[in-house]
C-alpha cells in the first residue's frame, strides 16, 4: 500500500508533504514540488499494464509460466538428490564394524605362547634358503640378459 501523505505549508509558504509512520509520528517531510515530480516519474503497475500491447502480455505470461515450470522441476530434482543423499548416509552409518572386545588375561597369555612357538617354527631351513637363492639368481640373470639385448638393438 502506498504511503499516505498529509499536505501542509511551511512558514515561508512552501507546500509540504508530511509522511507519518503507523503511530502517527512524522517519519519524513518532503517538499510538494520534489515529491510530486518523483511521483510523476514513476508509473503505477496499472499504467504499465495498460501501456503494454496484447502480444507483449502474452509473451510475458508465457515467460513467467516457463520460469515457474523450470523452478518446479528443479525443486523436484533437488528434493530427489537430497533423498538419495540421506539414504546413502543412513546406509553408511548403519554399517559399522563390531567393537573389538579385549581378551581376558588368561587368553592373552596362551596367545603369547602360541605366537612364540609359531615364530620358532617359521625359521627357514638351510635347504629352503638355497633354493630361494638359486631362483633369485636365475631371475636376475634373465632380466640382465634382456637388458643387454635391448641395448644391442638400440646401438645398431
Amino acid at each position: 500500500m502506498p504511503t499516505r501523505r498529509t499536505t501542509m505549508r511551511s512558514r515561508t509558504g512552501t507546500k509540504l508533504y508530511a509522511v507519518r509512520d503507523a503511530s502517527g509520528q512524522f517519519k519524513d517531510i518532503q517538499t510538494y514540488k520534489r515529491a510530486h515530480a518523483a511521483d510523476l516519474r514513476h508509473k503505477s503497475k496499472a499504467e504499465v499494464e495498460a501501456a503494454r500491447g496484447p502480444m507483449e502480455k502474452k509473451v510475458r505470461k508465457a515467460a513467467g509460466d516457463a520460469v515457474k515450470s523450470v523452478k518446479r522441476s528443479v525443486k523436484g530434482a533437488v528434493a530427489a538428490v537430497e533423498r538419495a543423499a540421506k539414504r546413502a548416509v543412513k546406509q553408511v552409518a548403519g554399517r559399522q564394524p563390531p567393537k573389538k572386545t579385549t581378551p581376558k588375561p588368561a587368553v592373552r597369555k596362551t596367545a603369547r605362547k602360541s605366537v612364540r612357538k609359531a615364530a620358532g617354527k617359521v625359521t627357514a631351513k638351510p635347504a629352503a634358503k638355497k633354493t630361494v637363492k638359486k631362483t633369485a639368481r636365475k631371475t636376475a640373470a634373465k632380466s640382465a640378459g634382456k637388458r643387454l639385448a635391448k641395448k644391442a638393438l638400440k646401438t645398431k
